[in-house]
């Protein structure tokens, strides 16, 4: 039912597929395991959400490896459901969409649907009040530490992986993150402890096992890597085995970092009662966009997490920004060429944009590389 006296009203909305080529195939410990294969494209969700009143918001969720076909066709079937609607009222708007979808559950590839269109309200709402997306949420910093993992995955070489751990330095990165969890743990040792003898003991350096080890394994890794002063070990084990997460960020010194891989606030909320991380890693696509994040981070701050939002930088900066523990942005360049703006980066921070809403508009190349689209007006 829409709400006469909030004068506005969705109009239109547009959902669109697109698909981002890697310049190489990319691997981590799931290909080495054989659990998955190389990456070689990111499938993008984007929605343009357009008000009555002329204001206008762009959201996007996304997939890696599968998935990118069924959010959309799921984004085209809820995608009515919001034309008519105050586009201010966000939280009442996702539930909506939940319902309308309800029968393929409130977690995964449904809610990440939603979660295109959710950022795109918020978007919209920040740019009518002519503020960006972190001072409508309420910043507390206009820059926020940076860590680089596109230049530390499996397929890279030990000699490349200093080249470009040395090249994210020069830029301004503040911390690198490298893949480990392979089946022969002795090279993730010896990948690590070059990159910290390359480096130095004051840069800040994270590892990720992608899930792959066991609890056994994980133990023994989580005890050998404690010499190398990581900021933190990400996904030591299947992501949805609390009990066991928790154990390690109990025994070690070095936090525990998850969560990247829940789809829910829900989710995330049985991860918290756990304690099952040092480090909170949300992903506002996956979780269903800004509004379940922002319930997610409440119990995070509740619980006296510390916070590293997963991938897409471009969206995180403004949610890290308004965390009030001092927190670190994932840096992937892989989505800069989808937008036609980028984020500063110096001093091993990134800078918070300042351009209302995301401060984000699609490139020309955005529009190439799209396959499907589908637009929705009002009668």
């Amino acid at each position: 039912m829409t709400s006469p006296s909030a004068g506005d009203r969705i109009v239109s909305v547009r959902v669109s597929s697109c698909y981002l080529p890697l310049a190489h195939p990319v691997s981590d410990a799931k290909v080495l395991t054989g659990r998955q294969k190389p990456m070689t494209e990111i499938a993008m969700l984007f929605a343009q959400v357009e008000s009555e009143s002329g204001h206008w918001g762009l959201g996007f969720s996304y997939s890696k490896r599968a998935g990118g076909p069924g959010q959309f066709a799921h984004a085209k079937e809820i995608a009515p459901a919001l034309l008519g609607e105050d586009p201010n009222d966000i939280a009442k708007l996702w539930d909506k969409l939940c319902w309308a979808g309800a029968s393929v559950g409130r977690s995964g590839l449904s809610t990440q649907a939603i979660g295109a269109f959710d950022v795109a309200l918020w978007d919209m709402k920040a740019k009518r009040a002519n503020l960006s997306l972190a001072k409508l949420l309420g910043s507390h910093r206009d820059s926020v530490r940076c860590y680089n993992t596109s230049g530390g995955f499996l397929h890279t070489p030990t000699d490349q992986l200093l080249v470009n751990a040395a090249a994210s330095r020069e830029r301004g990165i503040g911390g690198i993150k490298l893949k480990v969890g392979q089946p022969d743990g002795t090279l993730d040792v010896k990948r690590v402890e070059a990159v910290r003898k390359h480096l130095g003991d004051a840069m800040p350096i994270m590892v990720d096992a992608n899930q792959q080890w066991d609890r056994p394994a994980a133990q023994r890794m989580c005890r050998i890597f404690e010499q190398f002063n990581l900021v933190w070990i990400e996904e030591p084990l299947d992501a949805y085995d609390h009990e066991g997460h928790a154990a390690l960020a109990q025994v070690f010194d070095t936090p525990i970092a998850t969560g990247e891989m829940l789809t829910s606030a829900a989710e995330h909320g049985d991860l918290i009662r756990h304690r099952a991380a040092d480090y909170l890693m949300p992903d506002a696509p996956r979780v269903g966009g800004i509004t379940p994040f922002l319930k997610i981070a409440a119990q995070a701050e509740h619980a006296g997490l510390m916070l590293a939002p997963h991938f897409a930088m471009e969206l995180h900066i403004h949610l890290a920004a308004a965390y009030p523990r001092e927190p670190w942005v994932e840096h992937f360049e892989w989505l800069e060429p989808l937008f036609n703006e980028r984020i500063q980066i110096q001093d091993g921070r990134m800078r918070v944009p300042t351009r209302p809403g995301l401060g984000l508009t699609l490139s020309e190349q955005a529009a190439a590389w799209t396959r499907e689209e589908a637009h929705f007006t009002a009668r």
